[in-house]
């Protein structure tokens, strides 16, 4: 193995292109003036975003040469553990999982996955029968989007995730 690179050796071939998929998704984004599609654009960024941090993860599996297929930060926690050692990076993570700029992009990808709760949005409108279907449409449409990041949000959680991933990897050395 000692004439792979580092993408080859430890996948990071997929995190990168989960980066570079997030960042077309915003600039598609950005350049339509359609709310449905822009929208469209922004759940998509945040999929390939959300991606990036999985693919990572398994970068990391690799790195600590474990054979697991699709690992928790949790899985290698604990397999590490076995081995008695301690992982800064999974450590890391975990810290900004809870808190952070990680946490953001899971409450935002759980959104983009599942309805947002009915008592979290917040609708006036009289409970009578009379309301036309076409307003309540409208109204499902807008409300229901009044979560998603913008792009430019979803932009800078990128370009955060890709810092982290480059120091993380600077730090990552062989044992």
């Amino acid at each position: 193995m000692a004439g792979k690179t580092r993408v080859a050796k430890y996948q990071a071939d997929r995190t990168n292109q989960k980066l570079y998929f997030c960042r077309l998704s915003c600039q598609a984004a950005g350049s339509t003036n359609d709310k449905q599609l822009y929208q469209a654009h922004c759940e998509t960024a945040i999929f390939h975003l959300h991606g990036a941090f999985l693919a990572f993860i398994q970068e990391l599996g690799h790195f600590y040469s474990l054979n697991m297929t699709a690992p928790t930060l949790i899985d290698i926690e604990q397999a590490l553990s076995e081995r008695t050692q301690v992982s800064p990076e999974i450590q890391r993570l975990q810290q900004l999982q809870q808190q952070g700029f990680l946490a953001n992009i899971e409450r935002a990808y759980q959104r983009c996955l599942y309805a947002v709760p009915p008592d979290t949005v917040v609708d006036d409108r009289p409970s009578d029968d009379t309301a036309g279907s076409a307003d309540l449409i409208v109204n499902v449409v807008t409300l229901s989007n009044q979560w998603l990041p913008d792009e430019a949000t979803i932009r800078e959680w990128r370009q955060q995730l890709l810092e982290l991933i480059e120091q993380l990897r600077a730090g990552m050395v062989e044992f």
